[in-house]
């Protein structure tokens, strides 16, 4: 696999590195820009120490969304993972959002979709002072996320081929 390397770098409101590592830039398609990493890829969380990852996974970034996707390969228990976030935005070979907390999840076994970390959500709002407009763009986006990985609209229906690339 001959995939150019890029930086995928989460922060917080205040600018402070949250969850970052290097991916493989898998290509594009009407839905974004998609990243692959392989079973036993690792990142960080801020300054942390290495975490790795034991099974591939691959994440979406559309161009014009508050939100990026994580779809994990089998076992993972998260089959979908979606990071509520400002747009991602790319540069030199980097993709840079700042995560908002918000998570929508789809389990595996049972397909439960559930809206995770409300309660971040509500801490963060005041510990970095989310102006009013972030606040309505992550609700809404929350709320439209939800009702589509629910009912698999694309791309929340199967996974993606692009999964095939580093499993």
């Amino acid at each position: 696999m001959s995939h150019e390397i890029v930086r995928v770098v989460y922060r917080k409101y205040d600018g402070s590195l949250h969850w970052h590592h290097r991916a493989l830039l898998l290509g594009e398609d009407e839905h974004g820009v998609w990243t692959g990493c392989v079973a036993g890829s690792s990142g960080h969380k801020g300054d942390g120490p290495a975490v790795v990852w034991p099974y591939a996974f691959v994440i979406l970034f559309p161009r014009d969304g508050w939100w990026t996707a994580t779809f994990n390969a089998a076992p993972n228990k998260a089959e979908i993972y979606c990071d509520i976030s400002t747009v991602p935005r790319w540069s030199a070979g980097e993709v840079t959002m700042v995560d908002l907390d918000l998570d929508v999840i789809r389990m595996r076994r049972d397909g439960r979709v559930f809206l995770d970390d409300e309660d971040e959500f509500e801490e963060h709002q005041i510990r970095y002072a989310y102006p009013p407009d972030v606040i309505e763009n992550a609700r809404a986006t929350a709320d439209r996320l939800l009702e589509a990985v629910k009912d698999g609209t694309a791309p929340f229906g199967a996974a993606p081929r692009w999964l095939t690339l580093v499993t």
